[in-house]
């Protein structure tokens, strides 16, 4: 996003929404009204959307702190209104966790500015020693680092704290790691930015990660690579021979 800026002077307008919602829970509305972007935020809640963060009692929270995406009931036009011939997986899946709330499944926080920044799945939440701890958190951590083209951060099994997180990384071209060099700092900067609770111990370099072919890394899959779980390949992967790499590049860290 910044190097498109700094190049094109165009910016980048981002969004988020789900296939349940039918358009943007979060845009920067332009035509509306045209704001400033931040890099890592959807911008603001769209017109129609009452957009809430939630701790797991239900309880909102302050600016900053991380939570569960929720948006609160009634739904604008558009959204989901039930789910095919099973209307109590609807109720179920999406509003039953917090009465008065279409829970969204993914984790975030609103800025001071009310611009959303959506972490990802509350899948990826990992729970390090009774800590709750956002796994795209620290992928914005590493992913800033000027040497990482793309990464992932994954939740594995650890037998003392639960689960510890694990990092894959892809460097961009013309930089190269020097005796773990690179995987050092991306050790530190986590540290750094969020603190020991993070227990980020683990950045390991790789060719490629993953994908759909849609661009969307594949973590459960890697993570259940890393945990040495069976998986299924899915049908919609654009390379089944990535995972076999991640294998072999986890296999010799391990």
């Amino acid at each position: 996003m910044e190097w498109v800026e700094a190049h094109t002077g165009r910016p980048v307008v981002d969004h988020w929404w789900q296939t349940e919602t039918g358009w943007a829970i979060s845009c920067n509305p332009i035509g509306l009204e045209s704001f400033m972007t931040k890099p890592g935020s959807s911008t603001r809640p769209t017109p129609g959307f009452n957009v809430k963060i939630l701790n797991e009692t239900g309880e909102s929270l302050a600016a900053n702190e991380q939570g569960y995406i929720a948006v609160k009931r009634p739904l604008p036009p558009s959204c989901l209104a039930t789910v095919w011939r099973n209307h109590d997986r609807f109720e179920s899946g999406y509003l039953q966790q917090f009465p008065g709330y279409y829970v969204s499944g993914d984790g975030g926080y609103v800025d001071e500015d009310g611009y959303l920044f959506v972490m990802g799945r509350i899948d990826d939440v990992i729970n390090v020693s009774g800590h709750r701890l956002s796994t795209g958190e620290m992928e914005e951590i590493v992913g800033a680092h000027e040497a990482v083209a793309e990464c992932a951060v994954v939740g594995i099994y650890d037998e003392l704290k639960g689960q510890l997180p694990l990092g894959l990384v892809v460097l961009k071209d013309g930089y190269y790691s020097t005796e773990g060099n690179i995987e050092k700092e991306l050790v530190a900067k986590v540290r750094n930015e969020i603190g020991p609770v993070a227990c980020f111990n683990r950045a390991i370099i790789v060719d490629r990660l993953p994908k759909t072919r849609s661009g969307k890394i594949l973590r459960r899959i890697i993570r259940q690579i890393a945990d040495g779980e069976s998986y299924s390949v899915p049908s919609t992967i654009d390379d089944p021979a990535s995972l076999d790499d991640i294998s072999r590049v986890l296999s010799s860290h391990s």
